[in-house]
Formats: C-alpha cells, sequence, structure tokens
C-alpha cells in the first residue's frame, strides 16, 4: 500500500510539475502574441549559399539571454541547417519552420558561451546573431556541428552585414 502511495504520489508531483512549465509556456506566448510574423522564406536563394551543420537554439530578447521568444516557433531547439546568402540568413530546421533573416534586418554577430538554457564548455561554442524585427531586437543562437565551422561561419555572417551597411 505505502508503495502504490509513493508511485502516486510522485506522479501527481510529476504532474503538477509539467502543468506549471505548460502553463508558463502559454502565458510567455500570450504575453508575445503581438510580435508579427517572421517573412517567409525564399523559394531561391540568391548568390553562394553556405551551408552549415549544427543546432538551433532559440532566439531571445537581444541582451537577456534566458527570455526565449515563444511565438512563431522561434524558441524551438531543433537540429539545423544555416545557410548564409546575399539576402540573409536560413534556418531550416527539422521539426519546425524554417527561419528567415533577411540580410537588412542583421545588426550583429559574435560568438558566446550560452543562449536559452544551452551553455557550451568553450566560450565560443555559440555563433549568436543579433537582428532586429517588428522593433524589438533579437539574439539567435546557433551551434553547429563541427568546431572548425565557427570562425568561418562568423566571418560570412560578418562580412554579409558589414556589406549591407
Amino acid at each position: 500500500m505505502k508503495a502504490v502511495l509513493g508511485v502516486l504520489g510522485t506522479l501527481l508531483v510529476i504532474g503538477v510539475g509539467w502543468f506549471g512549465m505548460y502553463r508558463g509556456w502559454r502565458n510567455r506566448q500570450a504575453r508575445q502574441a503581438g510580435l508579427a510574423p517572421l517573412p517567409a522564406v525564399p523559394a531561391a536563394t540568391d548568390g553562394k549559399v553556405k551551408g552549415v551543420e549544427g543546432v538551433y537554439v532559440a532566439t531571445t530578447t537581444a541582451g537577456d539571454w534566458m527570455d526565449r521568444i515563444a511565438v512563431h516557433e522561434l524558441g524551438v531547439r531543433s537540429t539545423a541547417d544555416l545557410a548564409v546568402s546575399e539576402a540573409g540568413l536560413v534556418f531550416h530546421r527539422q521539426g519546425a519552420a524554417d527561419v528567415f533573416i533577411p540580410v537588412d534586418q542583421l545588426t550583429g554577430v559574435r560568438t558566446d558561451r550560452g543562449i536559452a538554457g544551452k551553455v557550451t564548455a568553450e566560450a565560443s561554442g555559440l555563433v549568436v546573431v543579433t537582428w532586429t524585427h517588428d522593433g524589438r531586437e533579437l539574439d539567435t543562437g546557433f551551434r553547429p556541428r563541427r568546431k572548425a565551422d565557427t570562425a568561418p561561419l562568423t566571418e560570412s555572417i560578418s562580412t554579409l552585414i558589414g556589406a549591407e551597411q
């Protein structure tokens, strides 16, 4: 009898915890509901396209790496391929909608240790792109699968931003 009560108690605690997380996520989505939809991914990208395999970590409010954006699937972590082209950045994500950041919305790029609950051992493990959308400044984190891709990816995005300005 004690074992059954222990199991039921544990299941209750897990259920309450899950419900709290679900409710918090829904409240965050309601607070961010005013954020305009993202631009559509262009059918064909112009110019040179460079794809890097890795993980799309999340998009957060710029400067606040724990304030994950919950609307438009921007907070969904997924395996992705990041393509850099003349038009901007395209995150081709598995299991979530692709994310397109037009070149005129890009404002910066840097490497960092963490974003939205993802922290890496090395100080430059993530490529973080800063951009503006609907009057808000956002940070999007991407972790390349191969460490050797980090510097060339950061350089190509930096060059793209410099060519636009």
